[in-house]
This record gives C-alpha cells, sequence and structure tokens, in this order.
C-alpha cells in the first residue's frame, strides 16, 4: 500500500507539472512565433508529444515511487523538485518567452538531471533503472530539437 501511495502522489506531481507547463506556454505550438521556425527534420507530429510524455510520466512515476521506498532523504526530495522546476519552466522558457538560447540551457540541465537520477541509483534500483529510459530517450532528443532550433533560426 505504502508503494502505490508513493506512485499516486508522483503521478498527481508529474501530471500536474505538466498541465501547468502546458498552461504556462500558453498555446505556444500553434503560435505564428513557433509554426514559422525552421525545425529540425526529425520533429515528430504534436501528437507524439502526448502519447511520450505520458508514457514517460508513468514511467517516472512508478520508478520514484521504487525509489523513494529504498532512500527518502532530502538529497532526492530536492533533486525531484529541480528536476520538476527544469520541466516546467522550459515550456515558459520557450514557447511564451520565445528564449531559445536560454531553454537549451533548461533543457539540457534537465536532460543532466534525468541522466544523474538513473546513473546514480541502478545499483539499488537494479532493472527498475530502466523506467527511466523512455524519459533520458526523449531528453535527448527534445534537446536536440531545440539545438537545432536556435542554430537554425
Amino acid at each position: 500500500m505504502k508503494l502505490a501511495k508513493r506512485i499516486l502522489l508522483f503521478l498527481i506531481l508529474n501530471f500536474g507539472g505538466l498541465a501547468y507547463g502546458s498552461w504556462l506556454m500558453n498555446n505556444g505550438p500553434l503560435t505564428q512565433w513557433y509554426t514559422s521556425l525552421n525545425k529540425a527534420p526529425w520533429t515528430p507530429p504534436g501528437w507524439v508529444f502526448g502519447i511520450a510524455w505520458t508514457l514517460i510520466m508513468i514511467c517516472f512515476s512508478i520508478y520514484l515511487g521504487y525509489l523513494f521506498l529504498k532512500s527518502d532523504t532530502l538529497q532526492l526530495r530536492l533533486a525531484v523538485a529541480f528536476q520538476l522546476v527544469l520541466n516546467v519552466s522550459w515550456n515558459y522558457v520557450f514557447f511564451n518567452q520565445h528564449k531559445i538560447a536560454f531553454a537549451l540551457v533548461v533543457i539540457s540541465t534537465l536532460t543532466i538531471v534525468v541522466f544523474t537520477f538513473f546513473f546514480c541509483n541502478r545499483k539499488k534500483m537494479h532493472a527498475k533503472s530502466y523506467l527511466l529510459f523512455p524519459y533520458m530517450i526523449w531528453m535527448l532528443i527534445a534537446t536536440s530539437l531545440n539545438a537545432y532550433i536556435l542554430v537554425n533560426n
């Protein structure tokens, strides 16, 4: 029961963060500013983002539920909060403020944080560490998309 409560808590936090980030981007992907950008040829269609983030946040929430059963420390809580702030703020910085370079710093930092979760906890999490793979892969793709836009616009 303890695990289920933790996973539910992280589902609420992570999907709440996605909802708040979506609200902050203020219809960003449909704006004239975004649609006129020169985007990477590997940019997925819009519907892929919703599917990807749903899968990512389900896997990440399960991962965090198990991780917090093994190690509930202040450092871990701060790392999760930092990850959430970075994830939410990227939407605002990129889509709302159009600060592409700063958005690349934010998303690169988020990528490092996600990879740090994997490498710092893989011994204690064993096979459950692979729950981070969707997030890790997506962050590499998203970072490359942001970098492409910075270089080509």
